[in-house]
């Protein structure tokens, strides 16, 4: 996906966010927010893809934070309370004796109401204590691209990109049904830590490592998949899958600009550019195969 003229004020708010989250020095935040302009004029331009604006304006924050991880604290409270939504989400999934495939779309919408955790995205009002509330209320909504049902058959070596803290312990419940119909994951998480993504440190402090068969990584701190730095058994992993599973926006800017497949896309349209690009509304629950 191409940079929209919509993604440079975002970012620059992000940006804003992030230092805030990191410092209290207004001189320091002044002046990141001064080079992350002079980033963003010397990345931006028309046919650009989205994630290579974005990534170089966050490692220049980071940089001149001097801070490897400002959304450290951010991603404990995205845990905690996917933690508390969690029972609430297994008994909806669950509800009824549903058939393999019903369960399979549930967990996967589940997952994807799970996508709000993502704060910092300007103009997303998610308060985490009326968490479990949305969490219901987009849940019987349902998904308004729905695609789970051809997904179903492509489940027995499934590759799944993960994106935030917190939604990821929404994604077990994927996991779990991937299991018991005797299929295989391959979880890919991010190689350091970027916003509030999902890395191996905190797949194994979570104990989801046990939940799936292996866990790769990204091979770097970029913006979604940055195929040039991805490691060799991750696109070894890619080629061979049976099913892609692209959890997130950041995740579909970037894989959008490759061909590989099939690919599953679940995400909230949580902007503009990303609900135009994909063709739903802001807010839509999509659930996309592409093959």
């Amino acid at each position: 996906m191409k940079v929209d003229p919509q993604c440079s004020y975002c970012l620059l708010s992000r940006v804003h966010y992030e230092s805030e989250l990191s410092t209290d020095d207004e001189i320091l935040i002044g002046r990141i927010m001064q080079e992350c302009i002079r980033v963003l004029n010397d990345t931006y331009a028309p046919g650009v893809p989205a994630a290579s604006v974005s990534t170089s304006m966050h490692q220049r924050a980071y940089e001149l934070l001097n801070d490897s991880d400002p959304y450290r604290d951010m991603k404990e409270v995205c845990n905690r309370t996917a933690e508390n939504v969690f029972p609430i989400a297994m008994s909806m999934v669950y509800d009824g004796d549903p058939s393999d495939n019903e369960l399979f779309r549930r967990a996967v919408l589940a997952a994807v109401i799970g996508n709000f955790f993502d704060f910092g995205v300007m103009g997303l009002e998610v308060p985490i204590s009326l968490f479990d509330e949305t969490f219901r209320q987009h849940f019987i909504r349902g998904l308004n691209i729905d695609d789970t049902s051809r997904m179903f058959d492509m489940l027995d070596n499934v590759v799944y990109i993960a994106d935030n803290c917190g939604e990821i312990l929404l994604d077990t419940l994927v996991f779990d049904i991937i299991k018991k119909l005797g299929g295989h994951v391959t979880l890919v998480v991010r190689g350091k830590p970027i916003l509030t993504d999902v890395t191996m440190k905190d797949i194994i402090e979570l104990g989801i490592d046990e939940k799936v068969d292996r866990v790769l990584t990204t091979g770097s701190g970029s913006i979604g998949v940055d195929m040039s730095q991805a490691p060799q058994e991750l696109l070894d992993a890619f080629r061979d899958a049976s099913l892609i599973i692209s959890k997130g926006m950041a995740n579909y800017e970037t894989l959008t600009e490759h061909e590989m497949g099939p690919i599953a896309y679940l995400l909230k349209a949580k902007c503009k550019p990303v609900a135009r690009h994909i063709g739903v509304d802001v807010g839509h629950s999509v659930a996309r195969l592409c093959e």
